[in-house]
């Protein structure tokens, strides 16, 4: 198993949240420093990398041919290889101030629960050729209950659920280990699928990703509401293909993510099914915290506690919530040693 020798602790040791949607970087000493779109984009006439971040991001859906932009992370996990390395290699060198060191950074970056061997080890290995000397995989909801707060090295049950862009885990955790996990595919991009497939059927007018994703933010919502939240949308009418302009409100968005929600709570009851009863009562007296992007539509608490029967609350700045937790392992690993994914154990299973 990996281990931080006393002597290891440079302040140049980083945590990175590695996420399908944003990838966020916490430097040891500094907190989060940056938090960056998961977007890289790459000239295919001459393989180079153009843009990283919010500058590749805004590209989306706007380059010519020969340029890609490209999502590197699909579900959390790496399905480009080449490009996660040009992403973490920008992140690593702006987290450093871009000046050279003569070692690379101790990095402890967080992957969804239930990842194989070979995809923890490609995510160890794509940090390595980035420039770290030692790379640390850690599950994201513990992470995020280690962020939070949340008492994960004690005899009682933490159920926690992290709703990111590409995946969505939930984990019972208790003495320093998952004790029942599941990770599913119902998650920010599902959601944004969600809008987009509901504006094509109900209006017959077709929008991009980005677009859906700025309904979700801006009127998500999936109790209803008060005070009506709209906002205006454009897009290509499929019928006469010319631009064509619609308002949309938070109970459209409420009806397009109805199915998500659904899925949402099936996987949730999986966990809940596979738990032991001494902590399953912990659960029932303590609730479920919520953290991730996820966590942030609006009623999500209040929906999911009457569906579950259990308290539900978010965690304090649910965005940063997994890569605080990966940060204060690298400010006193020694108490979390237990969760490191084991590097001789993917060494021999693959």
């Amino acid at each position: 198993m990996p281990k931080f020798s006393k002597n290891s602790l440079f302040s140049s040791d980083i945590a990175i949240d590695l996420g399908t949607a944003n990838t966020l970087v916490y430097v040891r000493g500094k907190g989060v420093i940056i938090n960056e779109p998961s977007v890289v984009a790459v000239n295919d006439k001459t393989g180079q990398v153009v843009a990283v971040g919010k500058e590749a991001k805004q590209m989306l859906g706007k380059t010519p041919p020969h340029i890609r932009t490209v999502r590197p992370l699909s579900h959390g996990v790496i399905s480009d290889f080449e490009v996660t390395e040009e992403l973490l290699t920008y992140l690593i060198n702006k987290a450093q101030g871009g000046r050279a060191r003569l070692f690379g950074p101790r990095v402890v970056i967080g992957v969804p629960t239930g990842v194989t061997n070979v995809q923890s080890r490609a995510v160890r290995d794509a940090a390595r050729n980035a420039g770290a000397r030692e790379a640390i995989i850690l599950e994201e909801p513990v992470a995020g209950a280690i962020g939070a707060k949340l008492p994960v090295s004690e005899a009682v049950g933490t159920m926690v659920l992290d709703i990111g862009g590409g995946t969505t885990d939930i984990a019972v955790i208790a003495l320093k280990g998952a004790v029942a996990s599941k990770s599913s595919q119902v998650a920010g991009d599902r959601f944004n699928e969600n809008i987009i497939d509901f504006v094509r059927s109900e209006f017959k007018l077709g929008i991009g990703e980005r677009t859906a994703e700025e309904v979700k933010i801006t009127i998500g919502a999936v109790t209803p509401l008060t005070d009506t939240l709209s906002h205006a949308i454009r897009g290509r009418d499929l019928a006469t293909g010319l631009p064509r302009e619609v308002m949309l409100t938070d109970a459209h968005v409420r009806e397009a993510l109805a199915p998500s929600l659904d899925a949402l709570m099936d996987a949730m009851k999986e966990v809940i099914e596979a738990t032991p009863p001494e902590l399953l009562s912990d659960v029932l007296e303590r609730g479920v915290t919520v953290f991730g992007g996820g966590a942030l539509l609006r009623g999500l608490p209040q929906i999911l506690a009457k569906m579950l029967g259990v308290p539900v609350k978010v965690a304090p700045d649910p965005l940063t919530a997994v890569v605080r937790g990966a940060g204060m392992v690298t400010e006193n690993p020694a108490p979390y040693a237990d969760f490191f994914i084991d590097e001789e154990d993917i060494l021999s299973e693959t």
